[in-house]
């Protein structure tokens, strides 16, 4: 089967974790490419090969500032990733509740008890 493109959708986009962590990166703030290069610590070729793929996506966005060119998340065009992963919160809430339940009676049955000296 072949390989789907990167350029179809936001999702198949974020689906490499390098973009996933310079999408991060830019969530802080808007950045020039030195900028996040330095952050990252990736040689340059990677972070626009990785930029140029989420731009044609449309999940980041560039504006030129003099000579440089400044990146910034496009925050609507990632909303449909979230509003999809979200629907699977009632799974996460559910595992937390139970590790939370697991943790509190492995410490209840842990717990010494106080014996009172005799005189």
């Amino acid at each position: 089967m072949p390989r789907a493109s990167t350029l179809i959708d936001p999702f198949t986009a974020v689906a490499e974790p390098k973009r996933r962590q310079l999408l991060g990166t830019l969530g802080q703030r808007e950045m020039p490419v030195s900028d996040i290069i330095c952050e990252l610590g990736w040689p340059q070729v990677m972070v626009s090969k990785h930029l140029a793929v989420l731009r044609q996506v449309g999940l980041v966005s560039v504006r030129r500032d003099g000579r440089r060119r400044i990146y910034n998340v496009n925050a609507d065009n990632i909303k449909p990733i979230y509003d999809w992963a979200k629907t699977f919160e009632k799974f996460w809430d559910h595992n937390l509740s139970r590790i939370k339940q697991r943790a509190e009676a492995a410490a209840k049955q842990s717990k010494p008890t106080l014996h009172k000296e005799k005189p």
